[in-house]
């Protein structure tokens, strides 16, 4: 039996989610670190294509614990960016 569920301690569980691109283009700026706290919407990494500025942003609220691309990368649709622990 688990000695916290005996002892009447809530666990609370942190879901790992993956932050993806929605358009190809390339890492212009890293806005975030890893470690860093971030809210719902908040810009992790900006995007440039088409000589537009594109935030790829948070999903839900957490701190980043992972950046998997550097500054001038080049990402297609769907890449997976970063990861945060919400």
């Amino acid at each position: 039996m688990n000695v916290n569920a005996e002892l009447g301690v809530q666990e609370e569980t942190m879901a790992i989610v993956e932050v993806k691109t929605e358009i190809t283009g390339n890492v212009w700026k890293i806005e975030k670190a890893v470690g860093e706290a971030v809210g719902e919407d908040d810009p992790i990494i900006i995007l440039e294509s088409m000589k537009m500025e594109i935030p790829v942003a948070a999903a839900e609220p957490g701190r980043v614990v992972e950046i998997l691309v550097a500054e001038g990368d080049t990402v297609t649709e769907g890449t997976v960016v970063a990861r945060i622990e919400a």
